[in-house]
């Protein structure tokens, strides 16, 4: 047996026909464990949103409650609007879904390079009405569903053995060619955290999808070198790089501010932390602590203890999306929801390699936690995606 059939039937037990016909396949109730685990990070989420944001939130918008009332107004919003797509929705109705989404990200993409809005040396916002939208966010999921579709509808010629029997052509150009569409207008915004996810969910959709390791290896070789181009090119990006590389020399009152004073925060929590609302890091020391460092300013009031509680309650939920995604009614399901539980991975795991300096300040939110109402709109639909799929998983009797 082959790598590639090894984890294609370890990833995707498909049920007997005598299962299908007794009814294997059914729709029922939701995953009840995944739901549970999504309200518990939305509870923590709210709490440590509060706490992290309070002191900037009246310091520049004379409210300590500001970030905390938006967390909740979008959290109750889109629980409300993810819902009836939970209850109603089909697994064939995210498959036109994932198109249309797909497409209309292309055009809030091209949309953003035009008329976007400019922060921290990167264009990458749109202001729509009273939101701010990065389309790049929308690109992660919309690729893994529309990614999914391709995968599971050419799944014989992707896997077909015949020198021309398409292997190549719907294995690696067609899904290529969608990953770079993307990746090509995301690199135009100088994102390269964007980049980097779009391009690393891409690669293991097609992996998962049954593209030839040979050809992810040329991928995946492609991706590194255009990164390397992207940061020759980009004075804001060789900073970061510069100052990820050696921040023992950089200016600590300059570029390394954030990322040294984070380190200070992790540092300073111990084993039990500081205790809830007791950090000291966030009194104008770390930028905006809401937001991309809100992790080390868990690490400070609540320690390693609480750190270690996040990040086993993301591993319980990433594993819980992998088992209903190895239930999955069908191949195109099966992929979508291994998608977006891989994208919550390496959101988190990206996150955390931030602000500890294992990798360079990207701007990488981390899900559930991270301040920004469109970000946690995107990753509570996502989860819905996750739930309205479950209900139609296989069992066995």
């Amino acid at each position: 047996m082959g790598i590639k059939s090894f984890f294609d039937g370890l990833l995707f037990p498909r049920p007997d026909e005598q299962e299908i016909e007794s009814g294997g396949v059914r729709r029922g109730s939701i995953d009840t464990v995944f739901l549970l685990l999504v309200l518990l990070l939305l509870t923590f989420g709210a709490v440590m949103s509060f706490s992290a944001s309070a002191v900037y939130a009246e310091q520049f918008y004379g409210e300590r409650t500001y970030f905390f009332k938006r967390y909740l107004l979008f959290a109750v919003l889109s629980l409300a609007l993810t819902a009836p797509f939970v209850v109603l929705a089909k697994p064939d109705f995210w498959r036109g879904f994932g198109v249309c989404m797909y497409a209309g990200t292309l055009f809030l993409l091209v949309l953003v390079l035009l008329i976007g809005t400019v922060g921290g040396g990167a264009q990458r916002w749109l202001v729509i009405g009273p939101l701010t939208v990065q389309p790049s966010e929308l690109a992660k999921p919309a690729l893994v569903l529309v990614l999914a579709l391709v995968m599971s509808k050419h799944e014989d010629k992707i896997f077909s053995a015949k020198p021309r029997g398409g292997s190549f052509r719907y294995g690696v150009l067609l899904p290529g060619g969608l990953i770079a569409a993307v990746c090509l207008l995301v690199a135009a915004e100088k994102h390269i955290s964007g980049l980097l996810i779009i391009a690393m969910l891409g690669v293991s959709v097609m992996f998962l999808g049954g593209t030839r390791l040979r050809y992810l290896g040329i991928m995946a070789a492609a991706v590194a070198a255009a990164g390397c181009l992207l940061i020759l090119v980009s004075s804001y990006a060789q900073v970061r790089v510069d100052t990820w590389l050696h921040i023992e020399q950089v200016d600590p009152l300059g570029s390394a501010w954030q990322t040294l004073q984070g380190l200070y925060a992790i540092g300073s929590g111990g084993l039990f932390g500081l205790g809830l609302g007791n950090g000291r890091q966030k009194h104008g020391y770390v930028s905006q602590p809401q937001n991309d460092f809100i992790f080390t300013v868990i690490c400070e009031e609540l320690g390693f203890l609480g750190a270690l509680l996040m990040i086993v309650l993301f591993l319980a939920l990433i594993l819980r999306g992998f088992r209903i995604a190895a239930h999955a009614p069908d191949r195109f399901s099966s992929l979508a929801v291994y998608g977006i539980s891989l994208k919550l991975a390496l959101q988190t795991a990206l996150n955390i390699a931030v602000v500890t300096n294992s990798m360079p300040n990207t701007g990488v939110s981390l899900p559930f936690f991270s301040s920004g109402g469109t970000f946690l709109a995107i990753q509570i639909f996502e989860m819905g995606i996750v739930l309205s799929i479950s209900r139609y998983s296989t069992h066995k009797r």
